[in-house]
């Protein structure tokens, strides 16, 4: 079973790769308009906006895609990715856009966030264990134990990211007003499992979350 699950793996990233060749550098000279958001280098300044930098490069061409065929509706977003591609004549030129931007965002370090102190034990408990007697899982489960997901699996980076738009995300699949979350173990069943007060702790552990690097495992 646990060669299978393994191969699955392989395959899909290997699939995925494949899929998502971008090109950062090209990406640079694409991201003008995302600027006006998200900043140059993708960490954002306002709360609202999500962070793109250090953002999985499968994942975010994925939102792309959910955002550019209206799967996923962002108001803020409306036509700003067909302004990005206006320049390219034929879909597959198109489609390379988004994959450079996409390389390019996920290129940049992520800025460093904070949580807030009294939130944190409820916050990482949640993240860590789940509400599993209510049949939620763990957040750790695909987005790893330092917040930086899975990209081979299109499964986000949330480390660092601002809670504001997480609650915001959260609360969109839990209340069904977001729903491109494909039909395994969906984020709308995760969030159902979550009051206010979850969310808001949560978010804030996530905000605060710090990846584990190559100098921590050798301390």
């Amino acid at each position: 079973m646990n060669k299978l699950l393994v191969s699955l793996l392989l395959t899909v990233g290997l699939t995925g790769l494949a899929h998502a060749a971008g090109d950062a550098k090209a990406g640079e000279a694409k991201v003008a308009i995302c600027s006006a958001c998200h900043n140059p280098d993708g960490n954002s300044a306002l709360p609202t906006f999500p962070k793109l930098a250090g953002q999985g490069e499968q994942y975010l061409l994925k939102q792309m895609q959910d955002i550019q065929s209206g799967k996923r509706p962002v108001l803020e977003m409306t036509g700003m990715l067909d302004m990005v591609t206006a320049g390219s004549s034929t879909p597959e030129a198109k489609l390379q856009d988004l994959k450079d931007i996409a390389a390019y965002f996920a290129s940049q370090k992520t800025s460093q966030g904070t949580a807030d102190e009294a939130l944190v034990e409820r916050g990482e408990a949640l993240f860590r264990g789940g509400k599993l007697t209510e049949g939620m899982p763990a957040c750790i489960g695909c987005h790893a134990p330092d917040g930086t997901g899975l990209d081979l699996a299109k499964y986000p980076r949330l480390a660092g990211q601002h809670s504001t738009y997480i609650a915001k995300q959260l609360t969109d699949f839990r209340e069904g007003d977001r729903t491109n979350d494909g039909d395994a173990m969906t984020m709308r069943a995760v969030a159902a499992k979550l009051s206010n007060k979850d969310i808001q702790a949560l978010s804030s552990y996530i905000q605060g979350l710090k990846p584990v690097t190559k100098a921590d495992l050798v301390k």
